[in-house]
């Protein structure tokens, strides 16, 4: 597989929004939230503690590592 090139721009609110849709629906994690500030609180399950991203580009790199998780997972049991 060939490498992506890096991304020119930043990543925005927009795509991390979308990917915490995509990771609460897939219940993959139970709840991610962007506040007024800017952070997003993330739960992983309904009963565990609630974390805090920074930015847009920590809810990319957490879905990224969901995704290679699931990846890998899938992989084993193959």
């Amino acid at each position: 597989m060939n490498p992506r090139p890096p991304r020119s721009s930043e990543r925005t609110t927009a795509e991390a929004d979308a990917w915490a849709d995509v990771l609460v629906r897939r219940q993959l994690l139970h709840a991610v939230v962007l506040t007024p500030t800017g952070q997003w609180l993330v739960q992983d399950r309904p009963d565990g503690p609630v974390g805090v991203l920074a930015s847009p580009a920590d809810v990319l790199a957490l879905a990224a590592t969901i995704q290679q998780g699931t990846r890998s997972t899938r992989t084993e049991s193959r």
